[in-house]
């Protein structure tokens, strides 16, 4: 069995996967940051050890996707406001100690990135991106069959290049970034804006609204599709890729969205061959950030026998 451990600011899902992807065994625990790392890790294990016991198998080893800044090549967390304290918690350390076994850490998008690639939309490709489209937005990349790295081992920050510098400010520091305009939380702002008791709704409801005829709800998906085509076309533009498979929550109601998303690639991406990038919407559960951390295990061991 493959331990499959995904780790996100409010949940943390578990799960046993064999060598083809099938999963056995799965499991939902809050994260409860707030009350550490160490006692978070000693319920991440009890879970994982019952569902091993349940399914009469062995660990081999255990992925690891975890949300915000990582560092895989230390097995470190980085700074993010959604685990706060954990930051500089050597999780792999951590979770091989309790589980006895060996693991591997990547940021959740990139191990989102490696599940939809190995066993997803993404299979037939060599160059493939996963766009999460949530309350943020993060990208994982895969390149020639490779999940691309920066400097360090470091995961590049995609929804947070510039789209327009008048626009709103951001925590990254820049003004105008792609999470800044497109992202849940942006486009659940600028209804806000523009009528402040009418629209206390987040993005699905926005989205039902716009369907049900709503004039406003209608111009912030309209606007929401806009920012995206923009954004998505500057990564077709970029890196010319097989595939761009888009999920997240915005992505429920996916055919408001991908229409216009198309268009507008098709519009402004004329230097490369844009045609022929397949841009697809896949669904938002939590099956898919475990795939991705079942897989996390599977590309880093192999690559320990290159």
């Amino acid at each position: 069995m493959i331990g499959a451990i995904d780790i996100g600011g409010t949940k943390i899902a578990l799960g046993l996967y064999d060598e083809s992807g099938g999963l056995w065994e799965k499991d939902v625990i809050p994260t409860q940051a707030q009350s550490g790392a160490d006692l978070t890790i000693i319920r991440i294990a009890r879970s994982i050890n019952d569902m091993a016991n349940r399914s009469g198998g062995s660990l081999e080893g255990i992925g690891i996707g975890c949300t915000g800044p990582v560092y895989p090549r230390q097995g470190t967390v980085g700074n993010t406001d959604l685990l706060p304290g954990w930051e500089g918690f050597n999780l792999v350390s951590a979770v091989e100690k309790v589980l006895n076994t060996r693991a591997f850490l990547e940021n959740d998008a990139d191990a989102a990135a490696l599940g939809e690639w190995a066993w997803g939309v993404g299979s037939e490709s060599r160059s493939f991106l996963l766009v999460t489209i949530g309350t943020g937005i993060g990208a994982g990349i895969i390149l020639d069959g490779e999940l691309y790295r920066g400097v360090d081992g470091s995961h590049p920050e995609i929804g947070h290049h510039f789209i327009d510098p008048s626009g709103p400010a951001c925590a990254c520091g820049g003004h105008g970034c792609w999470e800044s305009l497109a992202s849940g939380p942006a486009m659940e702002a600028w209804a806000r804006a523009q009528h402040p008791q009418k629209f206390q709704r987040n993005a699905r409801e926005l989205c039902h609204a716009a369907e049900a005829g709503d004039e406003i709800a209608i111009k912030a998906v309209e606007r929401e599709a806009y920012y995206l085509g923009i954004g998505i076309a500057n990564l077709v533009t970029t890196f010319s890729p097989d595939v761009i498979a888009l999920t997240g929550g915005v992505m429920s109601s996916q055919h408001l969205f991908i229409p216009k998303i198309r268009a507008m690639t098709d519009k402004m991406t004329g230097y490369v061959p844009h045609e022929q990038v397949n841009i697809i919407a896949v669904p938002d559960n939590v099956d898919a950030g475990l795939r991705g951390a079942a897989q996390v295990w599977i590309q880093n061991r192999a690559r320990q026998f290159k």
